[in-house]
């Protein structure tokens, strides 16, 4: 059943049961209905009246089709109506569990509608909830629903709501016997994660000391809440944002924790974080740590961390892995700067795996004459033919490059794979002008290997001239 589609069974059932309960109210249902959507209406407004009248005459059946009538409001957006019509079976259904998940989905639909009054009506319900059906099948999902209902609230300035979720975010679990230990908390229903998220709502200065007081916790049902609190203290902008962060690299014993922290340190715009990740560097051991670490500092676009990564790059003593990555993050930031220092390196550095990365970073650095640089390297023979391919390639992808140049550069090479790469180059461009080529190579080509090349590609072409090109080659 969709939001925008009334259920026309549940609508014949409500009207059946407002017939047999209230005889009176089906002529009017009837009268009134144009439409299903007016006969649902009509249904719905006629058991609301009679409720108010006669709150005591309903029974299990009709409460139970109020029920999945006041459902389908919240599933249409109608949040308000429905959770008045939510409040009406939970006074209808007296003690039955069917009151207390009513309750709860008043509260969530008071939720929804947002309101300073709806919120606080929302309170009441989960209150009642919790005191009058302990044992209902929502109560465990009624505290997460308190805590959020309590973030917009504390939002709005409630005091009240405002220390409850600081309380509860920081809260431990109970010391218990081990049969009955409760779980750690579950990232989709705890409500201490619920508290945690509320505290996104408040401002820097309630918010970031109780997010301290997490991350210093070490009990063991605490990681699943460091962990959320590492990306909370990230999205407060304020000044102390970078120690927290830095303090969780240093001090917290789950790596996730420590990635996440040294990856949110690149998102912040505080100039010091540069210095941290730079410490990070230089002392941590932690292979996946580092790699967060390059990263971040790739993501602050200051001179500063521009100067680090290109040392970084430079250095023979760092490990090969830090080098390639710091050498594809200056790729990527298409600075006239970082692309003299790349071609630079590519003639002092001997490992392949660093000169690889060299040629695909000056592929993506636009802002230089990569191209011709690309070039160069793929016609200079002396070059290892494994990075005269690459070059090529990157040469074709580069769309600086025009297909009349590349067509051209067929008849200069003397290299057979160096030709067997720009056959493949050709079918990786969309011009006619590449088609052309490809047929001229199939047709004139000396080399038979080098023609079934060609030949191969043009059968993977939607040019519909390669159609009858194949007929007059066959025939």
């Amino acid at each position: 059943m969709t939001p925008q589609r009334i259920d026309m069974k549940i609508v014949r059932q409500l009207a059946i049961v407002a017939a047999l309960a209230w005889p009176a109210v089906a002529p009017v249902a009837r009268a009134q209905a144009t439409s299903p959507e007016r006969l649902l209406a009509s249904v719905s407004e006629a058991l609301a009246s009679r409720q108010r009248e006669s709150p005591s005459v309903g029974d299990a059946q009709t409460a139970d089709s109020l029920y999945r009538l006041a459902r389908e409001r919240m599933n249409r957006g109608d949040y308000k109506r429905a959770a008045d019509m939510f409040m009406q079976v939970a006074q209808r259904s007296a003690k039955s569990p069917l009151a207390g998940d009513a309750l709860y989905w008043n509260a969530y639909a008071l939720y929804r509608s947002g309101g300073s009054s709806e919120l606080s009506h929302a309170l009441h319900s989960l209150a009642r909830l919790s005191r009058e059906f302990p044992n209902a099948s929502s109560v465990g999902d009624a505290g997460s629903l308190r805590m959020r209902v309590c973030g917009e609230l504390a939002k709005r300035g409630d005091e009240s709501c405002a220390a409850q979720v600081a309380s509860r975010a920081d809260a431990r679990r109970g010391s218990r016997s081990s049969d009955q230990e409760q779980a750690c908390p579950d990232e989709d229903d705890d409500e201490r994660i619920a508290a945690l998220n509320a505290l996104l709502q408040m401002d820097a200065d309630r918010a970031l000391p109780v997010l301290e007081k997490v991350l210093a916790r070490r009990d063991k049902c605490s990681t699943t809440l460091r962990r959320k609190a590492v990306f909370l203290v990230s999205q407060k902008g304020d000044a102390r944002a970078a120690d927290i962060l830095m303090y969780a690299v240093r001090n917290d014993p789950d790596s996730e924790v420590k990635e996440q922290a040294v990856f949110w340190l690149g998102q912040t715009r505080d100039e010091r974080a540069v210095d941290m990740l730079q410490e990070i560097l230089q002392k941590e051991t932690s292979d996946e740590v580092l790699d967060k670490a390059v990263f971040a500092l790739s993501q602050h676009r200051t001179a500063r961390a521009a100067t680090i990564l290109r040392d970084l790059a430079s250095r023979e003593g760092a490990s090969l892995k830090r080098r390639e990555q710091a050498i594809v993050w200056l790729g990527q930031q298409r600075n006239g700067e970082n692309a003299e220092l790349l071609k630079n390196l590519y003639k002092r550095v001997n490992e392949e795996e660093l000169k690889e990365k060299i040629i695909f970073s000056i592929s993506q650095n636009r802002g230089s004459d990569g191209g011709k640089w690309l070039m160069d390297v793929a016609l200079d023979a002396k070059e290892p033919i494994e990075m005269r391919k690459k070059a090529l390639f990157w040469v074709g992808q580069n769309r600086g490059a025009s297909m009349d140049e590349l067509a051209a550069l067929y008849s200069r090479l003397v290299d057979r794979e160096m030709k067997e790469q720009l056959i493949f180059v050709y079918s990786q461009r969309r011009e006619p002008t590449a088609v052309d080529k490809l047929m001229d190579i199939a047709r004139n080509e000396k080399d038979k290997e080098l023609r079934k090349k060609a030949l191969f590609w043009l059968g993977q072409s939607r040019d519909p001239r390669v159609l009858k090109f194949m007929e007059d080659l066959i025939g």
